[in-house]
């Protein structure tokens, strides 16, 4: 075991709340990939989405110097300033940004800005548009802004002034599927999170987010899955999940992988078709009442299991997923055709 010290950046409460409601367009596991940076010198440049929170070693060194987690390039000596340019692996719309300079004391940036882009090859000089514009950032802090730019948006461009180092750049907001390019009877995942799905309620998230369910590929780790606290009362954990389109499920797969002795006992799922999300004060109750799609169901231990006699509800838009009583969940596929 490694005796080297480390340690871990403090998360920030807005930034929490930010991703229980969009989803992070920059995460790695959905394609996005960091690919240009003007300057890399002292720490590479993909390390700026990297999906853990930075970390520091206070005695770590390396050939070019201090080791630091994150993009940071070195003291500019020349007129201008540096900048990265971020390829998002899915097409979406973005509400907030999080430059995050965690650990950047005396060598982050004092300003920085953001530009997008929507074209399908790299951008060129004419097809920027200003989604951020040059602000102040803070050191060793998440400097989080809005964005109300209209989108969608394929590539970014992240500009620091003059130069220095971003732990991270968290790009929060929805990813915006083309569901003219999916056929009428081509079944897909509705929920998944590359085609829009995502979670907009749950009653518990003590250990992960109920939208880790709804990624890519199967979880590599625990965390990356929705796990609740031990429940000490009544009653179940359950989460509201909005699929990316109306549709109707046909099958479904549910995949318990990491969790074998915090799994849950049983699950169910529920379903409706609905003009608008619920309000936030009456989700529980409303969506306890909506009609089964599946009903209460063992599950086992660390285990990946497919159901193909779902109720059949026609199309709907948002499901509940019971849990009974608490426990984990890695990935929840949910099969089906769009609504005509």
């Amino acid at each position: 075991m490694s005796s080297e010290r480390f340690i871990t950046a403090d998360p920030a409460p807005e930034a929490d709340d930010l991703l229980k409601r969009y989803v992070d367009l920059a995460h790695p596991r959905l394609g996005t990939e960091v690919t240009f940076a003007t300057d890399d010198f002292f720490a590479d440049k993909s390390r700026m989405i990297a999906p853990d929170a930075p970390v520091f070693f206070p005695d770590r060194f390396d050939d070019h110097g201090k080791w630091m987690d994150g993009w940071e390039s070195r003291r500019k000596r020349t007129p201008g300033h540096d900048h990265a340019i971020i390829r998002l692996g899915q097409r979406g719309t973005i509400a907030a940004v999080d430059i995050d300079t965690a650990f950047f004391t005396g060598n982050f940036p004092p300003e920085a800005a953001l530009e997008a882009a929507d074209t399908v090859d790299a951008p060129g000089e004419d097809d920027w548009q200003t989604i951020v514009p040059r602000m102040d950032l803070k050191g060793d802090s998440h400097n989080i802004v809005a964005s109300d730019a209209a989108g969608p948006f394929r590539w970014l461009r992240l500009h620091i002034y003059p130069d220095g180092g971003v732990a991270r750049l968290r790009v929060y907001g929805t990813i915006a599927k083309d569901w003219s390019e999916v056929g009428a009877d081509e079944v897909v995942d509705l929920a998944a999170l590359t085609n829009g799905g995502t979670a907009i309620a749950w009653n518990d998230a003590h250990y992960g987010a109920p939208a880790n369910m709804l990624a890519p590929g199967r979880a590599p780790v625990m965390a990356d899955g929705w796990e609740t606290a031990r429940r000490r009362r009544p009653g179940n954990d359950w989460c509201v999940l909005k699929l990316g389109t109306a549709g109707t499920i046909s099958n479904l797969l549910i995949d318990t992988r990491h969790f074998k002795g915090n799994f849950p006992d049983r699950f169910s799922l529920r379903a409706a078709r609905l003009d608008a999300d619920p309000a936030p004060d009456s989700i529980e109750a409303e969506s306890a009442a909506w009609p089964l799609l599946l009903d209460e169901t063992r599950l086992a231990a660390d285990e990946e299991r497919t159901f193909d006699d779902v109720i059949d509800l026609g199309p709907v838009t948002h499901v509940r997923l019971d849990i009974f009583p608490d426990g984990g969940v890695s990935r929840l596929r949910l099969y089906g055709t769009k609504a005509s």
